[in-house]
């Protein structure tokens, strides 16, 4: 079977501030935000973090990286 994918405490927040630093979306801030999605019980201003990177993301504002 499947392992749960477990998002660790503040990680939506950490993915938001290197995401605001550097504006590039790695790899594993995808993973993040995916696993983060998945979750049932997300805070509203994670969930209204999210919507602003992804948001960024469709204006061109915040590149997307490979690695």
């Amino acid at each position: 079977m499947f392992n749960p994918i477990e998002l660790l405490p503040g990680a939506i927040s950490e993915i938001f501030s290197s995401v605001a630093d550097t504006g590039i979306l790695t790899l594993s801030d995808r993973y993040g935000l995916m696993a983060a999605t998945l979750k049932d019980n997300l805070a509203e201003e994670e969930r209204q973090a999210i919507d602003r990177i992804l948001r960024s993301v469709r204006r061109g504002k915040i590149l997307i990286s490979s690695q």
